[in-house]
């Protein structure tokens, strides 16, 4: 349900490394946040560009039932935003660790990713 090579934040967001930009990482939410949210409707991303803070919102997601914050798991500068998402949102609900991508990011610190969960440490946090 959660793959092992990824990493994993508290807010429910998977990061893999590397992104298809290099020096890239690239982020999406959880299976288990898709579930939790519902239809996603709509989806904020920021630019390619934008400077993001690690643990502070960078985006929005919209589902039929809420409107949900997207945190950045690492501080760095956006490089990649997932553009077919402006148009499918549903595509995060349907394959959200494939095509359901979000954004790439290339981080302010190369050992960032070291420090976020590991796929038993998120998986611990959400089946408590």
């Amino acid at each position: 349900m959660y793959p092992e090579d990824l990493k994993y934040t508290a807010e429910h967001e998977w990061v893999r490394s590397p992104g298809e930009a290099e020096g890239s990482l690239r982020v999406g939410i959880t299976d288990f946040a898709q579930e939790q949210l519902g239809d996603i409707v709509y989806v904020q991303l920021p630019a390619v560009g934008d400077e993001v803070t690690g643990g502070e919102t960078c985006g929005e997601l919209e589902s039929t039932k809420s409107v949900s914050d997207l945190y950045a798991p690492v501080s760095g500068r956006v490089v990649a935003r997932n553009e077919q998402l402006d148009a499918t949102p549903e595509k995060i609900n349907s394959d959200p660790y494939g095509e359901g991508w979000m954004i790439e990011i290339v981080p302010a610190d190369p050992n960032a990713f070291d420090g976020l969960l590991s796929a038993d440490e998120y998986r611990a946090q959400v089946e408590g």
